[in-house]
C-alpha cells in the first residue's frame, strides 16, 4: 500500500514540485500551503510521514511538529530556509526526524523521504519470523512491535528517530556503535561531518528522557572519538 504523505509549504512552486517527485514514486500525497488546514488533515488521515516548513503564515512549523508528536510517530522531516544550527536543534528538539535546508535538490529529500519510510516501516513491522522484537534489561523494555520503551515500568515518550537509535545501541550491547554506522543504521544516508551533530542532539534526548546523566550515564556512555556504547 502506498505511503500517505503530508506536504506543508507556503512557497506553493516548492510544495507543487515536491509534490511531483513524491507523486512519481507513486506515493499519496496531502498538500497544503498553511498550517491550519495542515493540522485539520493531520486529525483527520492516517499518515506515515510529514514535511513540514518551519516558516508558515500561521501556524509555524515548529507548532506542528509539537502537536503530531502529542499523538503520532511517523516520521517528521523538516524544511528551513535558514542555515542557523539552532533551527535544526529546536526541530529535533520538538520531535522531528530530519530536517533540509533550502534550496534543496528534489532527489534529495526524496532519499531523506525514503530513508525515513524504510526506518519507519522496519521498527514498526510486526510480521512473523522478523528478528528479535523485544529487549529487557536493567529495567529497560524496548517492544518493537508497538514501539514503545518502558524504564523501570514508565513507559517513555520517544520519537521514531529516538526509539531507532536505542534500539541499535541495545542491540548492539557491549560494543561501541561509531556516530557514523549509527547515522547509517537509523537514517539510511551517506554521513557527512554535520551529521555528528544530529547525531549528538537526539543522545542528549534520549539522556534527558531517560534521567541519564552524561558525566556519570547508566545506560548510554559516550566513547571520545569513536561512538557510543551501552553496557551488557
Amino acid at each position: 500500500m502506498a505511503a500517505n504523505i503530508l506536504i506543508v509549504d507556503d512557497e506553493q512552486a516548492i510544495a507543487d514540485l515536491v509534490e511531483v517527485y513524491l507523486k512519481n514514486e507513486n506515493y499519496n500525497i496531502f498538500k497544503f500551503y498553511n498550517g491550519k488546514d495542515a493540522l485539520n488533515c493531520i486529525e483527520n488521515e492516517k499518515l506515515d510521514l510529514a514535511i513540514l516548513d518551519v516558516m508558515l503564515p500561521d501556524v509555524d512549523g515548529f507548532s506542528i511538529c509539537q502537536q503530531i508528536r502529542e499523538k503520532h510517530n511517523f516520521p517528521v522531516i523538516m524544511l528551513t530556509a535558514k542555515e542557523e544550527e539552532i533551527d535544526k536543534i529546536t526541530g529535533l528538539t520538538l520531535g522531528a526526524d530530519d530536517y533540509i535546508t533550502k534550496p534543496f535538490r528534489p532527489l534529495e529529500l526524496i532519499a531523506r523521504v525514503k530513508a525515513q519510510l524504510r526506518r519507519f516501516t522496519k521498527y514498526n513491522s510486526s510480521e512473523p519470523n522478523q528478528e528479535e522484537h523485544l529487549i529487557a534489561f536493567s529495567g529497560l523494555v524496548l517492544d518493537m512491535d508497538t514501539h514503545e520503551c518502558m524504564l523501570n515500568e514508565k513507559k517513555l515518550s520517544l520519537t521514531p528517530t529516538e526509539f531507532s537509535i536505542l534500539w541499535v545501541l541495545c542491540s548492539n550491547r557491549g560494543r561501541v556503535v561509531s556516530s557514523e554506522e549509527l547515522f547509517h543504521e537509523v537514517w539510511g544516508d551517506k554521513y557527512f561531518t554535520n551529521s555528528n551533530n544530529t547525531v549528538m542532539v537526539h543522545i542528549r534526548h534520549l539522556r534527558e528522557k531517560m534521567h541519564d546523566s552524561a558525566e556519570n550515564p547508566k545506560y548510554i556512555k559516550t566513547v571520545w572519538g569513536v561512538g557510543y556504547k551501552i553496557e551488557k
